[in-house]
């Protein structure tokens, strides 16, 4: 949401020219530093952002809380103040949305998002590459969203607006999204329990795994709530007969998604894992900018 519309489909054709020219790969961000600080574990985002920063002849330094000040209780405000003058970007994959933003007020260079309890941007991204290199153009299409309205969600509520889409989200009571962010983009989002209703017609069905990193005590729990809202074949099949699947990964085959489904023909979940790295490279490009 700190980007406008053309600039998000500028970083998206980036992206997508930086993968299919590799001779793209220059030295756009050479002798610029990327800080990696992460709370949470991670795979592909991790990988993503390093690659992209040797790819494009940069380099990167990774941060484990635990192995930082900040793993033994120096303020966030300081540690943001520090850092920020001797690296180039830094990148946060934390647990609270309000870290993220304090890092950022005292930050003198750009902060990503890698991941919070609110909301994962640099998926959307990638998730949008995937969309229009299949599909073209996702303005005016029917997305539907099942399972959680947690970060993934929240950041499609997002997507919606700045993509022009339209969002249909199929979650079960007690787990929407939160109220002000669905009042807020209310011309764009909709909730409807039933989910075989709510994937009737989209375009592209996106889901994500039932219990998020810090949640897994309710595993079990959630199990049992979210049975309803696994993604089948049955449910794909009132899709639209070219619809796409999505998937951030890690997926839990059999839970959110079954594998006839997560490895169907129309599930591009490899390409949009792979995206992450393009789109990583664009948006950091972008920055170097600004």
């Amino acid at each position: 949401m700190d980007l406008d519309k053309d600039e998000l489909h500028h970083i998206i054709q980036r992206a997508i020219a930086l993968k299919n020219s590799p001779m793209l790969h220059n030295d756009s961000l050479q002798h610029k530093t990327l800080a990696m600080v992460f709370e949470k574990s991670s795979t592909r985002t991790r990988v993503a952002f390093e690659v992209a920063m040797t790819q494009l002849g940069g380099n990167s330094i990774f941060l484990a809380s635990a192995d930082t000040q900040l793993g033994r209780g120096e303020p966030v405000e300081d540690t943001a103040r520090v850092l920020s003058r001797m690296v180039d970007f830094i990148t946060i994959r934390t647990f609270e949305h309000s870290k993220l933003e304090l890092f950022a007020k005292h930050s003198l260079v750009p902060v990503i998002n890698a991941l919070s309890d609110d909301y994962h941007p640099c998926q959307l991204l990638a998730d949008m590459q995937t969309y229009f290199e299949n599909r073209g153009d996702i303005q005016g299409k029917s997305v539907t969203w099942v399972g959680d309205g947690h970060n993934m969600c929240q950041s499609y509520m997002n997507a919606a607006q700045q993509f022009d889409f339209q969002l249909t989200i199929a979650c079960p009571e007690g787990f929407d999204p939160e109220p002000a962010l669905l009042a807020a983009r209310s011309a764009h989002v909709r909730i409807v329990r039933d989910p075989h209703e709510a994937v009737r017609d989209a375009d592209l069905v996106t889901t994500d795994v039932w219990a998020s990193m810090g949640q897994e005590e309710e595993r079990k729990k959630r199990l049992q709530i979210f049975a309803d809202y696994q993604v089948d074949e049955e449910m794909m099949a009132l899709a639209k007969p070219d619809a796409l699947f999505f998937h951030c990964l890690p997926a839990h085959r059999g839970e959110e998604v079954s594998a006839a489904v997560l490895d169907a023909p129309n599930s591009v979940v490899w390409e949009e894992a792979e995206n992450r790295l393009h789109t990583k490279k664009a948006l950091l490009e972008f920055l170097c900018q600004k």
